[in-house]
């Protein structure tokens, strides 16, 4: 009700009471009671009409707040989403920087230490893959990248099966220099612990960072996707760690899944400190899209028994001098009698350019039990005739590389 029809109410009541007193005393009304009876039609008229404006104001008002609640409440319910999403990709990118911090640590320690690793084999497990940019990507492509310092950066590769099918047999290209590649590449010794066996060759290899047995000739498109690795950082200590681990953990699930259509997300970033040139190591992740593979590896570039400045590559190795003879008779398998397994007379391999080549008949055998046909670093395999070491269990490498061919 509105204060005019409050105000006229009481005084139709007032006129009432005066018209009702009037009466009584038996005194002339004059129109008293017809003017209160009017007046209170009025209020009564006044305040019905001001409590219909109030009504609709306060529908409108309910509407009006009806509608900014449904208005509002998908917007908030968007925000809420994007808030929660970048909720999660910041704990995912905090997650992913503590992981690098972490492993980024023990890589300096080992590398300071010249130390193979917990495993003896330039490499150890992380944990499960942490695999950033691939949402956008589609089977068979790739990407190589280098940082502000054009170090090479993270390399990404969704990988298939016809890739490794069609790279088998033999090296897709010749590998690219990598930043901050050596002026001097020496041939050493180097012993593992781990396998108790000594490696003499060259120590810095051109290390892929996704493999051509994995990306076949797409992996050599640009230099990004190599980096100044030693040996063992390529291999490890028995042919099969380092890098090569990652590499074997991919060809191993295609070849018991030959001719799938799942795919592997590949994804590797050397780890370096600071603004030093060479990688102290790389971070491996590798997933397939059924989940069979799920991993991180972490791998260690140094060498055991070997102070190497990272920024230079230079060393304190003691070059090794190898015997320049045709004839090999240091590494030979041993039988259960202790005896040496030496090749027959006539049976000397012959050397063209770098290669040394093995006569018909006879391989070289690698401590992997894979034999080959010519290599570049003799003193680093058993040379046998080919019946024996089938026999011994060995079998021929499926593929070659720069040091070694079937």
């Amino acid at each position: 009700m509105s204060s005019l029809s409050t105000i006229l109410m009481l005084i139709s009541i007032i006129l009432f009471a005066y018209w009702g007193v009037r009466r009584f005393k038996r005194r002339p009304t004059k129109r008293l009671g017809w003017t209160a009876l009017v007046l209170f039609i009025l209020a009564l008229a006044v305040g019905g009409s001001a409590g219909d404006h109030s009504t609709s104001k306060s529908a409108n008002r309910q509407s009006s707040s009806r509608a900014e609640l449904k208005d509002t409440s998908p917007k908030s319910s968007q925000h809420a989403k994007v808030r929660h999403h970048h909720t999660k990709a910041k704990a995912h990118r905090s997650k992913q920087h503590q992981s690098h911090t972490n492993v980024s640590a023990k890589l300096v320690s080992y590398t300071d230490r010249q130390s193979a690793g917990p495993t003896g084999n330039y490499y150890w497990h992380v944990g499960k893959a942490r695999l950033t940019g691939f949402s956008n990507m589609a089977a068979g492509h790739y990407h190589f990248s280098h940082d502000s310092q054009q170090r090479p950066a993270a390399v990404r590769a969704k990988l298939t099966y016809s890739e490794y099918a069609s790279s088998r047999g033999g090296r897709q290209g010749d590998p690219l220099e990598p930043y901050a590649w050596p002026s001097y590449n020496p041939i050493v010794a180097i012993s593992y612990a781990a396998t108790g066996q000594t490696y003499h060759g060259y120590l810095w290899n051109r290390s892929h960072s996704i493999g051509d047995s994995l990306l076949g000739t797409k992996s050599y498109k640009s230099a990004d996707n190599f980096t100044t690795g030693t040996r063992p950082q390529n291999v490890g200590a028995d042919q099969d760690g380092g890098m090569r681990y990652g590499e074997e953990t991919v060809e191993n699930y295609w070849t018991s899944h030959p001719g799938t259509h799942q795919t592997v997300e590949y994804q590797t970033t050397p780890i370096y400190k600071g603004s030093e040139s060479i990688p102290r190591g790389s971070l491996v992740d590798i997933k397939s899209s059924d989940g069979t593979i799920n991993t991180e590896i972490a791998v260690i570039n140094d060498a055991e028994g070997i102070k190497i400045n990272y920024n230079t590559g230079d060393n304190n190795a003691k070059p090794y001098r190898r015997n320049t003879t045709t004839t090999y008779k240091r590494h030979y398998n041993t039988g259960s009698t202790g005896t040496t397994n030496k090749p027959s007379a006539g049976h000397e391999a012959t050397t063209s350019g770098k290669w040394h080549v093995a006569k018909p008949g006879y391989v070289y055998v690698s401590e992997s039990h894979k034999y080959y046909t010519r290599v570049t670093n003799p003193d680093n395999y058993t040379y046998e005739s080919r019946a024996k070491t089938q026999a011994h269990g060995n079998t021929e490498a499926i593929r070659g590389n720069e040091y070694a061919q079937p």
